[in-house]
């Protein structure tokens, strides 16, 4: 059965693992923050994809290669995206994904190369993770191809970090 957990349940506040429906997933407020404080939070290669929409170098992220069981979570405030059940190896380079934790992302057309894509982000505080392709495995035939350092992995057991304040 393939189901969807829901953000509710990952971030503590359900007790099982609820299929993933809106009023279920429950994505906690915004995070906003001046670029400057990202900057100051983060990497300088974190910061300049999940702020400035820069693209790391393909086959440069080891979590390309992660296989453990876990949880992918936003780089920049920690809100849980993709359950490693829904990565895949894509051969592109890049951490891949078919299918992010219900309402964990949300997406915009991006018009920077030559043909319109279509980019996602974390719901939460808008870090910019990569674009999401029609060409991916079934059942949900998309590709989300996340930059490596967007995100961070957490091992299914340990404890998931506390939402960035």
């Amino acid at each position: 059965m393939n189901r969807r957990v829901s953000l509710k349940y990952l971030l503590g506040l359900a007790s099982a693992p609820l299929v993933g429906t809106a009023a279920q997933a429950a994505v906690p407020p915004a995070l906003v923050k001046a670029k400057t404080e990202w900057a100051k939070l983060l990497p300088t290669a974190s910061y300049r994809v999940l702020f400035e929409e820069d693209t790391e170098r393909a086959g440069s992220s080891p979590l390309n290669g992660e296989k453990r069981d876990g949880i992918f979570v936003c780089a920049a405030c920690y809100l849980p995206l993709f359950e490693s059940s829904k990565k895949y190896d894509s051969g592109t380079g890049w951490p891949s994904f078919f299918d992010p934790i219900a309402d964990a992302v949300g997406t915009k057309t991006d018009y920077k190369a030559v043909w319109p894509r279509t980019e996602y982000h974390c719901a939460r505080c808008g870090g910019h993770q990569g674009h999401v392709f029609p060409d991916g495995p079934k059942p949900t035939g998309k590709r989300y191809c996340n930059n490596g350092v967007a995100l961070n992995f957490v091992a299914r057991g340990d404890k998931l970090p506390e939402l960035r304040k």
